[in-house]
This record gives structure tokens, sequence and C-alpha cells, in this order.
């Protein structure tokens, strides 16, 4: 496939595009009510969901590229161009343009209430603090094309492992929240977010070029 499967280029690629840190300011107003048990569990709830959606996009990414008639080359390609598009955006320290703007206030785009019972509790944890704040469409296209490079089982296991370790970090993130949002300041989350944004485009480029070379055997020297 041109791309393969790197264990370190899936870690990275998963931290920079699902990136906990960027959900912290919507997990922190859906959650400043609320006691450390509760905040666990939805903390708990939302890294559980991250690590499903990832497993399930690994084991069926293929299949759906094959269902709907895409070549691996051609969805590295388009998949490489959004990434791309993220990074630019996290670059000029916007946040991520593929994740909405979502807020317990007026100001935001969409307002999301505040959870009143455990149903609302496990129904926030996993949208939108998991779906789409940390794994959204650039997450989803990520996986889709990784599983898609993928040569055999043991790469499927590298994306599934990968994943797991990226869950672990966001649940670490998350319950940890209010001490990093104090340390970093949003001056702190800002260059954070620019840093990402660089290593983020490297990727997008490594998976474009993959894509090409999937289109244009010829281009392989």
């Amino acid at each position: 496939m041109g791309l393969g499967v790197e264990i370190s280029k899936l870690i990275l690629a998963f931290m920079v595009l699902i990136n906990p840190f960027g959900a912290l300011s919507i997990y922190l107003d859906l959650t400043r009510n609320h006691n450390t048990k509760e905040r666990r569990k939805i903390t708990s709830v939302a890294a559980l969901t991250v690590f499903i959606v990832i497993t399930v996009f690994t084991l069926t990414g293929g299949f759906l590229l094959k269902l709907l008639g895409i070549s691996v080359g051609s969805f590295q390609v388009g998949g490489g161009i959004l990434v791309l598009l993220i990074a630019i955006s996290m670059m000029n320290g916007n946040s991520n343009p593929a994740k909405p703007d979502l807020g317990t206030s007026e100001e935001a785009e969409i307002t999301i209430q505040q959870p009143k019972n455990d149903q609302n509790i496990n129904a926030i944890a996993v949208v939108p603090i998991a779906i789409p704040m940390m794994v959204g469409p650039g997450g989803i296209s990520t996986v889709i094309i990784y599983a898609s490079a993928a040569k055999n089982y043991w790469d499927i296991i590298s994306i599934i492992a990968a994943g797991l370790l990226i869950s672990l970090i966001c649940y670490a993130v998350l319950m940890a929240s209010s001490r990093i949002s104090r340390f970093l300041g949003d001056t702190g989350l800002t260059i954070l977010n620019r840093i990402m944004g660089m290593l983020l485009a490297a990727v997008s480029v490594e998976i474009i070029v993959a894509g090409l070379k999937a289109i244009f055997p010829q281009l392989i020297s």
C-alpha cells in the first residue's frame, strides 16, 4: 500500500487528531457541577467510547471502502487533504474545523445542557465529549486509512493497540483536566495546539503521498 502501519506514526496521528486537550474546555463546562465519582464515570465512558470507535472502524474500514467502491489510494488522498486542512487550521491558532463549537453558553454554535441524571451523564460522555470532540471525521478517516493499508493481522492488532493507548491517555488527561487547564492556561493550550498542528501536517503529507503512489504506481522510484 505504500503507507504501512508503524505504531509510532499511528500513536502520533491519533494523539494529534483525537487531541484530548482540545476537549478540556467542554469537559470542564459539562462536569463543573459533578463530584469526583461522577466525573470519573463520565471520563471512563468517554475513553471507552473512543476505543470502541477506533476498534469498529479498524475492523470495518476496508469493508466500507469496498462496499462504496472507493479505492484505498483515493481515500488516502481525500483523507490526507482533510487532515492537512485540520493541521493548517490548528497552526493558525484555530480549533479543529471538523469539530463543532460546543459549549454551555449561548455564544457557542451548539449549546449543550448540563446533565441532570445518570442517563444524561452517560449520554454527554458519548456525545459530545467522545464524539465529536475527541473522535471526529479526521480521526475516523485516519483510522480507516491505516486499517486499509494493513497487510496482515498484526497490523490490525497494532492499530487497535494504539487506540487502546490513546484511550488511556484520554482518560488520564480528562481526569487531570482542572490541573492541566490551570497549569497551561489559554496561552499554553494554544501553543500546544499549534505544535500538534505542525506534527499533523507532516503526517497528512505522508498520507497524501502514499495515496498518490497507490493511484499512480509509476511515482514509485
